[in-house]
């Protein structure tokens, strides 16, 4: 699918690519030619002569040029929780936030997606993505004002219209008060994709089904949750193998394992990708690799809430579709997914089976480019710079302090500190230049979240 023969250029040269294609192709330096929202050329050298509308250049001396980052798994309203229960596991973590998530409503959710995307966009994420479970009740169209921040910052976006229908009543985790009823959950996730997903080839907005996880969701809405999401041609997302207290609570209530139970409820297959799975063991890892089943990593979460290593190397031995995850900023505070790379690669070496083996450089910017696009059922589109696809991508500065001294600039990009984003363009459009967002007022956006942070705490105070 070419762009228009009349569509604006823009010409990006004399910088480092890493491509992330099949044969992990790279040039020490190279061109990119961008015509519309396409990728129409790349390659060594300078770009063709005489290429017609040309409406920039952009010299890259000292840059690296990647694809855009593409996150996996996010919780964006908790960026107005930021900062609390920080010495807790994951169930005494939820059980002390619950009651405040559950105090949510429109306006709060708005600000808190716009802090969200704004820090990962800034830190070169292009497609980005939200599980949203806490539906509170007349608390207003939370969907439809997470879609809007999305689409005013200008970052392509999944919603995961997520879901919860089990509360402390039922032997779950969230409150009473909290909960959808198996109707209205399943209803709605309906009106979602009715509403707003687009499945075109260069869809900036698609929605996915998203039960929360086994603790807090019926078998009944995993089911039709599964069915609704078949039915309707959209993606399948949960948490899955998060904890050890998870795996317990499974084999209590269901009397079997996590793995076990979401194929038994229909949720393993390659339209489904799942947060964490921390906690796999082999035949684990054998059922989502036989059935494509993708994974979301969030190495930082998982560290934050003393989740236990995934077993990444594993999972990608055995074909098993990895991307990575921000996670929400209630257990991952910087909520950037650049720093995710680092992390992937130097958490999974902690683990004595594989060590200083278990991830390289290219591997971890595979699982945060390609990997992420695999996930998200977009591979054919986005994740890896090639002709045809589109044209998502960052413009890493690396001849700085940070970074100058190291001569590979892939290991640069991974291992060095974060690197600022000099340039990143999401179907063709420049959202991030020299570090600035183009198109939202960040300071405002800090001044919006701190506002809506102290508005929520008073409110569960008083609560």
């Amino acid at each position: 699918m070419a762009a228009p023969a009349a569509a604006p250029r823009i010409v990006i040269e004399n910088c480092a690519i890493a491509t992330v294609d099949a044969d992990d192709t790279e040039y020490v330096s190279g061109h990119i030619v961008v015509a519309g929202n396409r990728i129409e050329s790349i390659g060594a050298g300078k770009a063709p002569e005489n290429l017609q509308n040309v409406v920039r250049r952009v010299d890259g001396t000292g840059h690296l040029a990647t694809p855009g980052l593409v996150n996996t798994h996010h919780h964006f309203y908790q960026w107005i929780t930021r900062g609390l229960a920080t010495d807790h596991n994951l169930f005494n973590w939820l059980v002390a936030l619950y009651p405040t998530w559950a105090r949510i409503d429109e306006q709060m959710t708005y600000a808190a997606a716009q802090g969200s995307l704004a820090m990962m966009a800034r830190g070169g994420v292009t497609t980005a993505m939200d599980h949203h479970y806490v539906f509170p009740r007349n608390s207003g169209d939370l969907s439809g004002s997470i879609i809007r921040a999305a689409s005013e910052l200008g970052v392509r976006f999944t919603l995961a219209r997520g879901s919860m229908d089990r509360s402390e009543k039922d032997g779950g985790l969230p409150p009473d008060f909290a909960v959808e009823t198996l109707e209205g959950a399943l209803a709605a996730t309906e009106e979602t994709i009715d509403r707003h997903h687009d499945a075109s080839f260069d869809s900036m907005t698609q929605i996915a089904v998203a039960p929360c996880s086994p603790f807090s969701v019926s078998t009944e809405l995993l089911k039709q949750g599964a069915e609704l999401a078949r039915r309707k041609g959209v993606r399948l997302h949960t948490h899955g193998s998060e904890t050890v207290e998870e795996e317990k609570f499974c084999h209590e209530l269901f009397g079997m394992g996590p793995t076990d139970y979401f194929e038994s409820t229909g949720w393993l297959g390659e339209d489904v990708w799942m947060a964490h799975c921390v906690h796999m063991n082999d035949s684990d890892i054998e059922a989502f690799a036989r059935t494509k089943t993708g994974v979301a990593h969030c190495p930082s979460s998982n560290a934050r809430l003393a989740a236990g290593i995934a077993r990444v190397p594993d999972m990608l031995a055995a074909g098993v579709p990895v991307g990575l995850g921000v996670d929400g900023t209630a257990s991952n505070e910087s909520g950037e997914l650049h720093t995710e790379l680092r992390n992937a690669l130097l958490i999974n070496r902690l683990n004595p089976a594989h060590r200083e083996a278990a991830l390289n450089a290219r591997q971890a910017l595979r699982l945060g480019t390609y990997g992420g696009a695999q996930v998200l059922g977009r591979a054919s589109q986005i994740g890896s710079l090639e002709p045809g696809k589109l044209a998502d991508l960052v413009l890493w500065k690396l001849d700085t302090l940070a970074h100058a001294s190291i001569a590979d600039p892939v290991t640069a990009l991974v291992f060095g500190a974060a690197a600022p984003v000099t340039l990143s363009l999401v179907n063709g459009e420049p959202v991030v230049e020299n570090s600035r967002l183009l198109n939202v007022d960040e300071d405002a956006i800090a001044r919006s979240t701190r506002d809506e942070a102290q508005r929520l705490a008073r409110i569960a105070a008083q609560a």
